[in-house]
């Protein structure tokens, strides 16, 4: 493929999924009570409810629980230092910033969006997690999957950006289990 038919798709993909941002920021805000429930759902992603888990996790299982805690805080850091690395690497300006039409209900941390680093960390937090305790499950998948859908629908992510930050958590929890 030629670079100029490449530009041409790359543009049009990012314009079908910036439309589709549209639609769901306008969907969730005419629909749902949405800005109090997915701000707070994504201010918990900000890192207190993942904290809280693995203080959790150390209350009520003193012998094991410590091991998952590390385990989960090595993961965080290095899902941190790739976030980090990236972000500003890929530049891409967040979907609010790009069209007028999405509503801006909380406040970005930056001005770019690639990848979710919320969905990135929730995934890989997620991930190891229910490596030692599969019996959270039931709480931790939709708690993420909610986290995840919050950066769309709060006007901060393309669904691509999630998408990518979702596997790249899923990605460094699973090497974390080979090295670790």
């Amino acid at each position: 493929m030629t670079s100029a038919k490449t530009s041409k798709l790359v543009s049009y993909l990012a314009q079908r999924e910036l439309s589709l941002c549209v639609t769901i920021n306008r969907h969730c805000h005419h629909h749902i009570a949405y800005p109090p429930l997915f701000d707070k759902i994504s201010r918990l992603g900000d890192g207190v409810a993942w904290y809280g888990l693995m203080i959790a996790i150390v209350l009520f299982d003193p012998t094991h629980g410590w091991q998952a805690s590390l385990h989960m805080s090595l993961v965080a850091a290095l899902c941190l230092v790739i976030y980090k690395w990236l972000k500003p690497r890929t530049m891409r300006y967040r979907p609010y910033l790009k069209n007028t039409n999405i509503q801006l209900s909380t406040a970005p941390l930056d001005y770019y969006s690639f990848p979710s680093g919320h969905t990135l960390h929730a995934v890989a937090f997620t991930s190891t997690a229910l490596h030692y305790y599969p019996e959270l499950a039931w709480v931790l998948i939709p708690f993420t999957c909610l986290i995840a859908l919050s950066r769309i629908v709060l006007g901060l992510h393309y669904p691509s950006d999630v998408i990518v930050g979702a596997l790249i958590g899923a990605s460094l929890a699973n090497i974390s289990f080979m090295v670790l």
